[in-house]
C-alpha cells in the first residue's frame, strides 16, 4: 500500500511544487484548500503524513491538535509550513514533527522531504513482546535515577509502568536485570507512546553490546513464553504518540521539546563558553531545538556550551544551554538559536542524516 500525504494550502504554486517533489517520491498526495474540510477528511480517512500551512497559525494549530485526537491520524507525520512570522516552538508544541521553510524552494523542500519519507511509515511492533515484571531504574531530561516497572520486552523495545508522565521526545536511559540473569542490562531508548495509565513504550535507540548479548540470550531462552498474537494484540495499548525523528524522534503530542529528534553519529567539537579546549564528542540525536552529546565528561547543568559540526558538504556552529546531564553517559542542550539562517542550518543538518537512522544501533563512546 503505497504512503498518501494530505496538503492542507490554499498557495497554488507551493501545491505545484509539493505534488511534483511528492510525485517523485512515490508518495500520492491529495490537496484540500480548506481547513474545515481537512478536518473532516482527517476523521474519516487515514494519512501516512499531513502538510499544514502555517500561514494563519491559530487555526494551523487547532488543526494539528485536532489531528493528534483522531484515532485515524495521531501517528501520522505532521509537516508545518512556515516562514519567518511563525511561532515554531509553538507549532512544534501543538504536535508538528517536521517544518518546511517558505518559499517552497524545490531543491530544498526535497530534500527535507526525502527524510520525512522515511518516517511515513505507520509504526508497526515487528517483534513479540515477552511480558516480563521486575524494576528498573530510569533517567531522563532532568530526572535521575527514578524506579519504574518494566512490563515486556521484545528486541526492538520495551514497555514500562510509570508513576508519572515521561516528556515524549527525549532520550530515556535504562538499567534493568532480566529475570534469571545476573549481569545488569544498560541501554537508551525513545518513547513511542504512552496513556493515562502510566504505561510507557519505548524503542531502543542505543544498545551496548554487553546489553545486546544478554537481551538476546534471555530472548531467546524465553520466547517460548510469548502469548500468542491474538491475545497480544488484544492487550496491546494504543500507540497515542508517535517519534519524530526526529528520533526518534519523533517522535508525540504532549511536550515536544522543539521536536523532531533524529538519531545520529556526528562527531563535533564542544566548547564551554569562555574556555578554548575543544572536547570531542559524538551527538546521538539532534532536532531542531536541540540535541544529544554523548561524552564520559559532560558539563554541568545550565553550562553555556558552542557546538561545531563539521560535515563534507556543510560547518554548523551553534550555541546552546545544558538542560541535563547524565554522569559518564552524556549531556542534552538545548540549543540558542538566534537567526533564521541558523534554524536553517540545523534543519540542513537534520535534513543531511539517512532515513534509517533512527533504528538502533551501537554506542562507541
Amino acid at each position: 500500500m503505497g504512503l498518501t500525504c494530505l496538503v492542507v494550502c490554499a498557495e497554488p504554486q507551493a501545491v505545484q511544487v509539493l505534488d511534483r517533489i511528492l510525485r517523485d517520491l512515490g508518495i500520492r498526495m491529495e490537496h484540500c484548500p480548506e481547513i474545515s474540510r481537512a478536518k473532516q477528511l482527517l476523521s474519516d480517512r487515514r494519512f501516512d503524513a499531513v502538510m499544514v500551512d502555517c500561514k494563519e497559525e491559530r487555526v494551523a494549530q487547532e488543526l494539528i491538535l485536532e489531528l493528534r485526537a483522531t484515532a485515524r491520524n495521531r501517528t501520522a507525520l505532521v509537516i508545518a509550513m512556515v516562514d519567518s512570522q511563525n511561532n515554531i516552538r509553538d507549532i512544534f508544541a501543538k504536535g508538528a514533527n517536521f517544518v518546511l521553510y517558505k518559499p517552497i524552494v524545490p531543491e530544498r523542500a526535497a530534500t527535507s522531504l526525502r527524510t520525512a519519507r522515511g518516517l511515513m511509515r505507520q509504526e508497526r511492533r515487528r517483534k513479540q513482546r515477552i511480558p516480563v515484571g521486575g524494576p528498573a531504574v530510569v533517567a531522563y531530561s532532568n530526572i535521575e535515577d527514578t524506579q519504574a516497572i518494566l512490563t515486556d520486552v521484545s528486541e526492538e523495545g520495551l514497555a514500562i509502568q510509570s508513576e508519572r508522565p515521561v516528556p515524549p521526545q527525549c532520550k530515556v536511559y535504562f538499567q534493568f536485570s532480566l529475570p534469571g540473569q545476573v549481569s545488569t542490562v544498560r541501554l537508551s531508548g525513545e518513547v513511542m507512546w504512552q496513556d493515562a495509565a502510566g504505561r510507557v513504550g519505548l524503542r531502543f535507540a542505543d544498545v551496548p553490546q554487553a546489553s545486546r548479548r544478554a537481551l538476546a540470550e534471555w530472548l531467546r531462552a524465553n520466547v517460548s513464553r510469548v502469548p500468542e498474537p491474538k491475545a497480544m494484540a488484544e492487550s496491546a495499548t494504543p500507540q497515542t504518540d508517535k517519534p519524530a525523528g526526529l528520533g526518534l524522534l519523533a517522535v508525540s503530542s504532549a511536550d515536544r521539546r522543539e521536536r523532531l529528534r533524529r538519531a545520529c553519529r556526528l562527531s563535533a567539537d564542544v566548547y564551554q563558553t569562555g574556555c578554548g579546549v575543544p572536547n570531542r564528542c559524538t551527538l546521538s540525536d539532534i532536532g531542531p531545538g536541540g540535541c544529544y552529546v554523548e561524552t564520559t565528561a559532560p558539563f554541568r547543568k545550565g553550562a553555556s556550551v558552542d557546538i561545531v559540526v563539521r560535515t563534507s558538504a556543510m560547518k554548523l556552529r551553534v550555541r546552546g544551554t545544558v538542560q541535563a546531564m547524565h554522569p559518564a553517559f552524556g549531556m542534552g542542550v538545548a540549543f540558542s538559536l538566534s537567526t533564521a539562517e541558523e534554524r536553517e542550518q540545523v534543519q540542513q543538518l537534520i535534513a543531511c542524516q539517512p532515513a534509517d537512522a533512527v533504528l538502533s544501533g551501537e554506542r562507541r563512546s
